[in-house]
C-alpha cells in the first residue's frame, strides 16, 4: 500500500479511537470514571504515549537514513559518471562510442527512475539500463601506449564502481520501515486516543483537537514512509545531479 493509503488508515483509527472512547464515557458506571481511576489510566497512557514516542522517533531516524543514504549514492554516481566521462575524453577518439554509451545508458537511468508518466513505479534494475555493454566495449579497447593503458584501469575501476553503486542502490530500495512495527505505532496510538475520548468533554474544542491531532500523527507516519521509499510519491529524490551530469558529458 502508498503511504497515503495507509496514513489515511492511521488517521481513521486514531480518530475513530477518540470517538470509542467518547461512546464508552456515556456507557460505562460512574465509578469507572472516578479521580482514583483517571489516575491509573493516565499512568497507563503516559507509559504508552512515551514508547509510542520512542518507537516513531527511531521509525524517522531509519527513513531518514534511508532517504539520505539514496541521496547520497546518486550524487556520488552522477561525479563518477561525470568523472569517467573525462578520463575517456582524454583516451582519444578511440573511445567515443564508449562514450555515446554511456551518455544512453544515463539517458536510460532517468527515464527509468523518474518516468515522465508520474503514474508508473521507478524502475531501478540496474540491469535495465544495460550499464554492462559499457564495460565490455571499454574492456575491448586496446590500449597504444602507457597513458592509454593508465586511463583504461581507471575508467574499468570507475565502471566497477558505479555497477556496485547502483546494486546497493537497488538493494535498499525496498526500504527499511517494517509494517507491523507501524501496526503496533497505530495501534498504540489508537490507545491513546480512545483514552482521550474516554476523559474529555465531547465538545466542539475536543473533538476539533482530537481531529488535529489525528492529522498530525497520521501525517508523520506518512512522512516516514514517504522517506523510506525515497523514488515513489511526494518526497522523492531529484534527478538534479544526474541531469547536471547528462549535461556535461560528451564535453
Amino acid at each position: 500500500m502508498t503511504s497515503s493509503i495507509i496514513s489515511g488508515i492511521a488517521f481513521g483509527c486514531l480518530f475513530g479511537g477518540a470517538f470509542v472512547g467518547m461512546f464508552l464515557r456515556s456507557v460505562l458506571p460512574k465509578d469507572h470514571l472516578s479521580s482514583q481511576a483517571t489516575d491509573v489510566v493516565k499512568l497507563g497512557m503516559g507509559v504508552i504515549g512515551t514508547m509510542g514516542a520512542i518507537l516513531l522517533g527511531l521509525l524517522v531516524a531509519s527513513a531518514k537514513n534511508t532517504y539520505d543514504t539514496q541521496r547520497n549514492a546518486l550524487a556520488q554516481m552522477s561525479a563518477k559518471i561525470v568523472l569517467l566521462d573525462r578520463l575517456l575524453a582524454h583516451y582519444g577518439s578511440e573511445a567515443k562510442e564508449v562514450r555515446d554509451l554511456l551518455r544512453s545508458a544515463v539517458v536510460r537511468i532517468l527515464n527509468q527512475t523518474w518516468p515522465d508518466d508520474t503514474s508508473r513505479a521507478a524502475q531501478l534494475d540496474p540491469t535495465a539500463a544495460q550499464g554492462e555493454v559499457v564495460f565490455d566495449k571499454m574492456q575491448a579497447l586496446v590500449p597504444q601506449n602507457d597513458t592509454q593503458r593508465s586511463l583504461k584501469s581507471q575508467a574499468l575501476n570507475i565502471i566497477t564502481d558505479l555497477a556496485q553503486t547502483r546494486w546497493l542502490m537497488f538493494a535498499h530500495s525496498g526500504g527499511s520501515i517494517s509494517m507491523p512495527v507501524v501496526g503496533v505505532v497505530v495501534l498504540w496510538f489508537t490507545i491513546l486516543f480512545v483514552s482521550f475520548g474516554l476523559y474529555g468533554p465531547p465538545n466542539t474544542i475536543v473533538i476539533a483537537t482530537l481531529f488535529v491531532c489525528a492529522i498530525a500523527v497520521s501525517g508523520a507516519l506518512f512522512l516516514v514512509l514517504d522517506l523510506d521509499n525515497p523514488f515513489e510519491g511526494l518526497l522523492r529524490i531529484s534527478s538534479a545531479p544526474l541531469r547536471n551530469a547528462l549535461a556535461n558529458l560528451g564535453r
